[in-house]
């Protein structure tokens, strides 16, 4: 299986990206997402894969004029090691970039694949965007188990 090229996330894909971030939240991989959620944010949404059959997604959110984040990134299992959690991040990475961004920033449960990348480990306090813009409504916000990263891109 070649790996399919990423590229922005239409309102067809909607319900395979919801069903792929359902099967790693109930994981406990990540934070669940509903479908409203991911329709009021889709333009922020890359996919790999054709509508309908979506192998791979990511999102990029926007916090300040300065810092994003790299969001709700998944690979389907039947398409692991074709390298598309990492094409995703660099395309992500590019967008962020072109947007004018400088410090891109997850929050993960693994580290090693981000930090591969060029993201480093950071305080959770220091990205006080993120943490009382929407973790501090998170159920875990008093008991994260999330890894704080950032990478500098500008």
């Amino acid at each position: 299986m070649n790996a399919p090229a990423i590229r922005p996330a239409t309102i067809h894909d909607v319900p395979e990206i919801h069903h792929l971030l359902e099967g790693y939240a109930a994981a406990g991989k990540l934070l669940p997402r509903d479908m409203s959620d991911i329709y009021r944010h889709l333009r922020e949404f890359f996919v790999a894969g054709e509508t309908g059959h979506v192998a791979a997604c990511g999102a990029l959110e926007i916090f300040t004029e300065e810092l994003g984040e790299v969001r709700s990134l998944v690979v389907r299992d039947d398409a692991r090691r074709l390298g598309l959690g990492n094409q995703m991040v660099r395309r992500i990475i590019r967008e962020a970039q072109t947007m004018g961004l400088r410090r891109l920033m997850a929050l993960t449960y693994v580290p090693a694949f981000f930090h591969k990348l060029g993201f480093v480990v950071v305080a959770k306090e220091t990205l006080p965007e993120k943490v009382w813009g929407v973790c501090v409504k998170c159920y875990k916000f008093y008991d994260c188990d999330e890894t704080a990263m950032v990478l500098k891109i500008g």
